[in-house]
């Protein structure tokens, strides 16, 4: 690597953390961070009073930049949660191991479609494999993670625990490129409805009884089915998806069936003005999702 290309490292990261987003090195030509491990932690230096993870030593200071960066042609990475982000990651199916299925890209315009949206207009790179990162900004007071496939298939995102490639790190399979202006776009409401997690139900008490916890569930079926139904445009779509995740809980537990699950939320999305495909499609991937995550029951405290 020659010396142009190091200086050019530098400024990638200088870039980013001008911006206000943390970085940290990345091994040289690669993705994988470049800090130690937890393992190999010494306890010296910035780990004195305990091993610090990539997260917790990513940085916008120019200074510690400047010094990590002298060492190594470190590629750059950006911790997304303490940089105040959110990275929808559009993947392309060969990376995911099928090179029939449709890309990130193809999935998440749907998906924006049904939603009434065009896709955001953003920050925006591509990376070597032909995927893109988009890039939104944070909303206060809520911390999101990490997903995958939560969104659609082959879209997954990078928040709190995760962190991105930034524009400028050099592959072997190619380099990662910003492909638009530097302005991040607030995350849009309806998306931020999908990342965020349903609600735990507290108010169902630990030692329920099977006739009390039915009941609940009955109650949380029909203010579901009511919140879907009465929607506006543009929040469709995601109220009906984020019904369909708190509720496939119950059926996981036992407590509705998902038949009857399908034909409230399918009933009241129709009435909020979504077509019967629509409403299949999501309930499909919602209900899915939230049956395999949910096997345990998890009881309120």
């Amino acid at each position: 690597m020659t010396h142009d290309d190091r200086l050019a490292l530098l400024s990638a990261a200088l870039d980013a953390a001008a911006r206000g987003w943390h970085v940290f090195p990345l091994r040289p030509g690669a993705k994988r961070p470049a800090l130690h491990g937890e393992k190999t932690c010494t306890r010296t230096g910035p780990c004195t009073n305990g091993h610090r993870k990539w997260e917790q030593r990513a940085t916008t200071d120019p200074t510690r930049i400047r010094a990590a960066w002298s060492r190594a042609p470190f590629n750059v990475g950006i911790a997304t949660g303490p940089s105040g982000l959110v990275v929808v990651d559009l993947d392309t199916p060969e990376h995911k191991g099928s090179s029939d299925a449709p890309d990130g890209a193809t999935t998440f315009g749907a998906l924006c479609e049904r939603a009434g949206h065009a896709v955001p207009t953003t920050y925006r790179t591509r990376t070597p494999s032909g995927g893109q990162h988009l890039y939104f900004t944070a909303p206060s007071g809520v911390r999101l993670a990490n997903t995958a496939g939560t969104v659609a298939d082959s879209v997954d995102t990078r928040g709190w625990g995760g962190y991105v490639v930034a524009a400028g790190s050099i592959t072997p399979a190619g380099p990662y490129e910003a492909l638009c202006g530097p302005e991040t776009a607030a995350l849009p409401a309806w998306l931020q409805a999908i990342l965020q997690p349903a609600p735990k139900p507290s108010q169902a008490p630990s030692t329920a009884t099977a006739g009390q916890s039915r009941r609940y569930a009955d109650v949380a079926l029909a203010n579901e089915a009511r919140n879907v139904a009465t929607a506006q445009v543009g929040e469709r779509e995601a109220k009906l998806f984020r019904a369909a995740r708190a509720l496939g809980r119950f059926v996981a537990w036992g407590d509705l069936t998902r038949s009857v699950v399908e034909q409230a939320l399918q009933a009241g999305g129709e009435a909020a003005g979504l077509s019967a495909s629509e409403c299949r499609s999501t309930l499909r991937s919602a209900l899915n999702w939230s049956i395999a995550h949910n096997q345990a029951r998890r009881d309120a405290a």
